[in-house]
């Protein structure tokens, strides 16, 4: 994607993404990882799509249907706990028909750009619907300032949608006339679209549903498929992709494989998410993508080892182990210093890969709480379908081991590694031993 100026000296953007990465990122720790998707994105390392697919954004998509979402650069954390460097898209689109539809609002900051850029595209027209996929402010929160400005609208939502409209936004009472309430496959025709409307609950809010529009063969997919950054970031999809999937939609695999079973008979050519770009080409491999996150399989082969120490003594043990993997020719070997890493992107990886080390010391007869942290963010994701071998370290009690392997006790499909390793304050030639077991066990 790339920041362009048109004719008229204004900022456009690049909406589409057909790029997708081949194998994964070389980074040896994920605190190398933004710098390494940066380099990667246009480095050659990409399959890029043929020139006429690398649209530029001039707020169109199809004939009918235009962009009228915004960049957010002041963002700091997304959902007040994710890190993001290059901000946010928040996206809306506009379905111009005989009737005239509006896919979601955006975050209450931005809502008079986002009117102006509606009001740009339809050229004095007024639209007849506003369609909420998701009532998450950051797409619902301009809902009453659209109703001011357009005030014979209806809003179309199912019967949670409007629920939590209620719940939102005190002081609005909608009137029946300005409501469409819409069941599950219940469907919209706005002239040559007709719109089918999937419930898709707990993806990842009870009241989220996604459209699909049989004429343009496109799937207007509310927060699946979105990434973390803004539409003018040039970085790859995966890395970004992968991130907001495990952080905020990770713990509901099942229903997101539910929704991917009926998109499959879909005829889907586009992809219109919320938050990050249209996707055009290589939809395999974001529905692909989608389908090994959501079945919690392994998508890198290698090994992760997430650690915490003190003194310094259990990352000795954690390099000798990351040392023997490499040498035996393991694929990918990524070192996370709990500590001082980004949890979120601890958390990434640890779904990525089918193999894990846990590393870390005893602390206060329980285990250190930056690898507590780590270990209750997995298993809040349902993390499942893991292979998991153990470094403890202990001076007198040790007691980390025993609590690790505790907080996996309703994790499904864990694999425990018959080796193990207990330091007693510093290694020994038996840990040392136990560690090349380890490593051999791990290949």
């Amino acid at each position: 994607m790339r920041i362009n100026v048109d004719s008229e000296g204004g900022l456009r953007y690049t909406l589409f993404s057909n790029k997708r990465k081949k194998g994964y990122c070389s980074h040896e720790s994920v605190q190398q990882r933004k710098k390494c998707c940066s380099q990667i994105s246009g480095s050659g390392n990409e399959k890029t799509a043929d020139s006429s697919a690398e649209k530029e954004h001039n707020m169109r998509i199809t004939d009918d249907i235009l962009y009228v979402g915004v960049n957010d650069h002041n963002i700091d954390l997304f959902e007040s706990q994710y890190i993001v460097p290059n901000g946010m898209a928040y996206n809306s689109y506009v379905i111009n028909d005989e009737k005239i539809a509006v896919m979601d609002t955006v975050d209450a900051a931005f809502g008079d750009e986002w009117l102006k850029n509606i009001a740009d595209v339809l050229n004095g027209a007024t639209p007849d619907y506003l369609i909420i996929q998701h009532m998450e402010p950051d797409h619902s929160a301009n809902i009453q300032k659209f109703l001011e400005v357009y005030p014979n609208i209806k809003v179309v939502g199912n019967a949670k949608t409007f629920t939590m409209i209620g719940n939102f936004f005190r002081d609005l009472k909608l009137a029946d006339e300005n409501k469409l309430e819409v069941k599950n496959k219940d469907t919209l025709t706005l002239g040559k679209h007709e719109l089918t409307f999937v419930f898709a609950p707990m993806v990842h809010w009870p009241e989220v549903m996604v459209t699909y529009d049989s004429k343009d063969k496109v799937l207007f997919s509310a927060d699946g498929f979105g990434k973390f950054g803004a539409l003018d970031a040039e970085e790859d999809w995966d890395c970004e992709a992968r991130r907001y999937y495990v952080g905020i939609v990770g713990k509901y695999g099942a229903q997101v494989q539910n929704l991917l079973k009926v998109a499959a008979t879909l005829d889907i050519q586009t992809i219109c998410p919320l938050h990050g770009p249209v996707l055009t080409e290589n939809l395999e491999h974001y529905i692909g993508q989608y389908n090994t996150w959501s079945s919690y399989g392994t998508e890198s082969e290698g090994v992760m080892i997430a650690y915490t120490s003190v003194y310094g003594n259990t990352k000795k043990a954690v390099e000798l182990l990351a040392e023997k993997l490499k040498e035996k020719g393991c694929p990918k070997v990524v070192v996370t210093d709990l500590a001082r890493e980004d949890m979120a992107e601890a958390v990434e990886d640890a779904f990525r890969y089918g193999k894990i080390v846990l590393a870390s010391t005893t602390y206060n007869g329980d285990v250190f709480p930056f690898m507590k942290t780590f270990i209750e963010h997995l298993t809040e994701r349902n993390y499942q379908n893991k292979t998991i071998g153990l470094i403890e370290n202990g001076s007198w009690a040790s007691m980390a081991g025993k609590v690790m392997t505790g907080m996996f006790e309703k994790s499904k499909n864990i694999t425990w590694l018959e080796t193990s390793v207990k330091i007693m304050s510093s290694m020994d030639e038996q840990n040392k031993a136990d560690i090349e077991k380890m490593a051999e066990e791990l290949m």
